[in-house]
């Protein structure tokens, strides 16, 4: 059997991965975090985009998460997340007018609109689409 470790993925509102696994990549807030067995330890702000595991049986599986933080520990690796989902879960249109919104806002600000949350909204609906579709659910971003 492959060397592997526990990966734990949950938001405040539930828990979405409890597996056991030979690798994870992680999306941190300054790029993707390679996990293999053993890992030193490490605290890390999350980003926004997939994050990609692979069971001690070989299948791979993604799941999207949207900021918080990931602790890799001796035993593992917790990834607490504000907002994640599974691909399936993510409703395609409902994220292009999010991500059309954003850019809208980003591109013809009106007085008061936050400009850095609507960075953020765009870049996590970018993240829901390319999830989507590297998952082959739905039809990818225009």
């Amino acid at each position: 059997m492959a060397a592997t470790f526990k990966l734990e993925i949950a938001t405040p509102e539930r828990e979405l991965v409890h597996e056991t696994v030979t690798e994870a990549y992680v999306p941190g807030e300054q790029g993707y975090i390679g996990i293999l067995p053993g890992h030193a330890p490490l605290l890390s702000e999350l980003g926004a985009g997939e994050l990609s595991y692979t069971l001690a049986s070989g299948h791979k599986h993604t799941v999207g998460v949207y900021g918080g933080f990931l602790e890799i520990h001796p035993n593992g690796a917790r990834v607490l997340a504000r907002q994640a989902e599974h691909p399936n879960e993510i409703d395609a249109a409902r994220a292009e007018k999010a991500l059309n919104r954003a850019n809208e806002r980003v591109m013809n600000p009106a007085p008061g609109v936050d400009i850095a949350r609507a960075l953020n909204s765009a870049r996590r609906a970018r993240a829901r689409l390319e999830l989507m579709k590297y998952a082959g659910i739905g039809r990818p971003p225009e």
